[in-house]
């Protein structure tokens, strides 16, 4: 009796420890999970007007359109994407270089797209 006893002592010990480890490395998972900038474009802005990035850490640039299709390119920070009207599209980046740089909207959406523009500090 007193065998099945450890046995089963063991077998539940050993379970917990797994467990704990599993807990232990989704609490680092939700850790190293990037920072989420939410940025919203509508005739003829982007909202807000600027932000700041830490270099070489992870951030994911939400974006959402009141209005229209948007673009939103930035040839240096490697982002290229439509900002469709209703619906929220994620760009995930990891910025290198410190720098100021001029994100703008590369699809026409009306008479003042041209100045339609953000800046994107990386610190």
């Amino acid at each position: 009796m007193k065998t099945r006893n450890w046995r089963a002592w063991m077998v539940s010990g050993g379970l917990a420890v797994a467990l704990l480890a599993g807990a232990m490395g989704t609490r680092r998972a939700f850790a190293a999970e990037p920072r989420v900038v939410e940025i919203t474009a509508k005739r003829f802005t982007f909202e807000p007007e600027q932000i700041t990035l830490k270099k070489g850490k992870p951030v994911t640039l939400r974006l959402h359109s009141e209005d229209v299709t948007h673009g939103f390119f930035m040839r240096k920070l490697k982002i290229d994407t439509e900002v469709e009207a209703g619906k929220t599209t994620d760009v995930t980046i990891t910025p290198e270089v410190a720098g100021t740089y001029t994100t703008i909207c590369d699809h026409f959406c009306g008479a003042n797209h041209g100045n339609m523009k953000m800046t994107i500090v990386v610190e």
